[in-house]
């Protein structure tokens, strides 16, 4: 990420709309870059962000939070198949996937918003939040920090599914060295010889 923004082609005035409204004074300019990242863990970073939680100060009746600027918005990611099974809104009329290729702001703009708390001051944090489709924003005179995501934290599988997944493995190579039906083998010898007794 640059420091210094290319030439913005986009719609200037919804960009800057609101701007006035919003005291910058001491406010720190943070940039998201949202390619390659889960859409629900670079949601709940950017609330934190606005919300001004990651902050000494921070107090849930004040409005402390940064300017936050999120770049790349058409490169989010999500897991599994949300992209086509998951719908935005609140009836079944449009998947992730259509929305996405609508208006991917939009995406994220929800995903953000609802994880913050419905008070007075969620239209102020909406203000705060500055979302673009690509690389490209007006914001290149500020000073902008770009923001680091913390990394994400795989955790080992359950013990229940290891265990699974080491016995299917030993069944899979004993199928391909033929030892699988030993014991079947000996049961089978020891009533032939039974039989033959």
């Amino acid at each position: 990420m640059t420091t210094t923004a290319t030439v913005f082609n986009g719609n200037l005035k919804k960009a800057l709309a609101g701007l006035r409204r919003i005291n910058l004074e001491g406010l720190r300019w943070r940039v998201f870059d949202a390619k390659g990242q889960v859409l629900g863990r670079l949601a709940s970073q950017i609330a934190t962000v606005v919300q001004g939680k990651d902050k000494p100060t921070y107090a849930p009746y004040r409005e402390d939070g940064d300017m936050c600027i999120v770049l790349n918005a058409k490169d989010v990611c999500v897991t599994g198949r949300k992209m086509t099974d998951k719908y935005v809104g609140h009836l079944k009329e449009r998947s992730l996937k259509d929305q996405m290729t609508k208006d991917p702001t939009e995406v994220i703009r929800k995903a953000v918003l609802r994880m913050l708390p419905r008070n007075k001051l969620r239209d102020d944090r909406d203000r705060k939040l500055r979302i673009f489709p690509g690389s490209e924003h007006p914001f290149g005179d500020r000073p902008l920090e770009p923001y680091v995501m913390p990394p994400r934290k795989v955790r080992e599988m359950r013990p229940r599914a290891r265990r699974a997944l080491i016995r299917a493995q030993k069944k899979a190579e004993q199928q391909l060295q033929g030892t699988g039906d030993a014991r079947k083998g000996r049961k089978r010898e020891v009533k032939i010889e039974e039989s033959d007794g």
